[in-house]
């Protein structure tokens, strides 16, 4: 990121999330927990100069600590614009039944079990295929960010 460039305030990235569909919640989610870990791989990479006394590495650990923080600080404004709508928010890696990917798609909604798309989640909404919610498999998850960033190409809608 550019010296040149603020990032965006969390009071703006808020304003957003209202406007938006409960599948790009998750989406940008996804993308933020993806550069974090990156982040963190590089912080990983650069310890050990840094520990050598490299304080150019040092310096860039702690810009990409801070710029965490800032990506888990919107991943939970995140969540509360999930939850605000009645949704159950997904954590990650493991989703809200503790699921590892690739493990079988039975969700746990409210102590009852569903196998598949199409489960009732908060308020009786339908979640599940085309909302954004319950798990998904690795190609399924491939397949709706795909459709994604073609709907973003076309509308041109990025935060």
């Amino acid at each position: 990121m550019s010296s040149n460039a603020p990032p965006i305030t969390p009071a703006r990235f808020a304003a957003a999330l209202p406007d938006l569909p409960l599948s790009s919640l998750h989406a940008k989610a996804a993308e933020i927990r993806n550069s974090i870990s990156h982040l963190e791989a590089s912080n990983d990479q650069l310890r050990c100069f840094a520990d050598e006394g490299d304080a150019d590495c040092a310096d860039a650990i702690r810009e990409n600590e801070e710029v965490v923080e800032r990506m888990k600080d919107r991943i939970g404004l995140l969540k509360a614009e999930v939850e605000g709508r009645g949704f159950l928010w997904d954590n990650g890696p493991t989703d809200v039944n503790g699921k590892e990917p690739g493990e079988e798609d039975v969700d746990i909604m409210n102590g009852d079990t569903t196998s598949g798309a199409g489960s009732q989640g908060v308020n009786g909404r339908s979640e599940g295929l085309g909302r954004g919610g319950g798990s998904l498999g690795d190609e399924e998850l491939a397949r709706r960010l795909r459709e994604m960033a073609e709907m973003d190409e076309e509308d041109g809608l990025h935060l």
